[in-house]
């Protein structure tokens, strides 16, 4: 004798494969559990691996927090960078100096090119405190000199530049002065910098590397025209616990006073601030493809149980409980959701697993790029399996699949004996 609880042992005799339609429509509800449980982990295992790539090189370029004075320039920031540095939440600070540029590359021949990036002023000796840039070099060193910059892998290769060549930098300042002389009709010759190309870095993110060019913060400073070395246009401060922005931000603002302006990457990237609400989204609206599955389910169980009506009938006649009846058929369900659930989970991970190489055939196969580095910044799809996220989805659809069997599983337990045998 087996020695299972007779529910799961007639369960299980009723789930073996028959050739019947019933049968038929058993194996589609695994099937569309698989489906639906597999198109969740996969999904939010890329949103997952989004986010935490995104954040990651976002951090490594990015400071965690801004500090700004509403009115403008911030004068005196040594000042100001001693005040915030008292604060427990900071974990380094840094002034900077940021705006946009218009550079000209300088070839011995052929044609220049022309490009306008954005400019951030540093100080070398602070910036590691700050950000990963100084680990970040693929040429060159991290060293700034008078007139030196360093540019991103992008922007070197789309303006033909190598370390050591040099460049031409137009300040909107100076573009606007040589407009007013011509309004004037003064016509003044205003000479542009020339900056040398020391280094170039790879942030790890298309934006970076393509729009954004360093200099030291004296040379920033000329070039905006801030009016001397102890103007800037802000700070920028790692915080010790970069997930929790907020609380810092708040604390900073209530020590420095409602002069100072502090932002923290959740307003200044607003791109990984998208991407953590698109995961939340998605994992809601994608667990209606269990829900659709698990409908499947209970039209299984109803087709079901009107074909075993008889023997419903026989065993409550022969003095099994509504109870039993009742676990007769949630124990059938059991068995198809774990099924359905554990298939999902194994193609679910086999699939993240396995996510370029399966990214490298179709583009192979169509010639075409589903995720451009251009767009999304990254050269391969990322993907991050977070436990808890698969123990909520596994243990979701689970849930979800026993509730959508709860119905015909209580009607079939609420079977009249007499009425079950009255046409047999």
């Amino acid at each position: 004798m087996s020695r299972l609880p007779f529910e799961l042992l007639l369960a299980l005799r009723y789930l073996r494969p028959k050739r019947s339609f019933v049968s038929v429509i058993t194996l589609i509800s695994v099937l569309g559990v698989t489906l639906g449980v597999a198109v969740l982990i996969i999904v939010i295992s890329v949103m997952s691996g989004f986010d935490r790539d995104l954040r990651d090189r976002v951090f490594g370029f990015n400071a965690h927090a801004r500090v700004l004075l509403r009115d403008g320039v911030m004068t005196d920031w040594r000042t100001w960078l001693a005040r915030v540095e008292t604060n427990s939440a900071v974990a380094g600070a840094t002034p900077f100096v940021l705006g946009q540029v218009l550079v000209e590359t300088q070839p011995p021949d052929g044609q220049p090119r022309v490009y306008a990036p954005v400019v951030r002023g540093c100080l070398p000796e602070r910036e590691a405190q700050v950000t990963a840039l100084p680990r970040n070099m693929v040429e060159g060193r991290f060293e700034l000199g008078p007139r030196d910059l360093l540019v991103g892998t992008v922007f070197a290769e789309n303006m033909g530049l190598r370390v050591g060549d040099r460049v031409t930098v137009y300040s909107w300042q100076e573009l606007r002065r040589l407009k007013e002389s011509h309004e004037r009709q003064q016509p003044e010759a205003i000479l542009p910098e020339d900056f040398t190309v020391r280094g170039i870095f790879d942030a790890g993110y298309y934006e970076f590397n393509a729009n954004v060019v360093i200099t030291r913060l004296e040379d920033a400073q000329e070039l905006f025209d801030l009016g001397g070395e102890d103007a800037v246009h802000g700070l920028l401060l790692a915080l010790r616990d970069p997930l929790q922005p907020q609380a810092a931000a708040r604390a900073l603002r209530r020590e420095l006073g409602p002069a100072v302006l502090v932002t923290t990457w959740m307003e200044d990237s607003p791109l990984m601030l998208a991407v953590l609400v698109e995961k939340n989204v998605m994992l809601y609206i994608l667990f209606f493809i269990v829900v659709v599955a698990a409908f499947g389910i209970t039209c299984t169980l109803i087709t079901f149980v009107v074909m075993k009506t008889r023997e419903i009938g026989l065993l409550k006649a022969l003095g099994a409980t509504n109870r039993q009846v009742l676990w007769v058929f949630l124990g059938q369900s059991l068995i198809v959701s774990l099924g359905g659930v554990m298939g999902g989970m194994t193609l679910g991970l086999t699939a993240i697993a396995y996510r370029n190489e399966f990214l490298a055939f179709l583009r192979r196969l169509t010639g075409f790029e589903l995720f451009p580095a251009s767009i999304y910044g990254f050269d391969q799809l990322p993907a991050l399996v977070l436990p808890q996220d698969v123990a909520i989805i596994c243990g979701g659809s689970l849930l979800i699949c026993l509730l959508a069997a709860a119905f015909p599983a209580h009607h079939a337990s609420r079977l009249n004996p007499v009425e079950a045998l009255r046409h047999e």
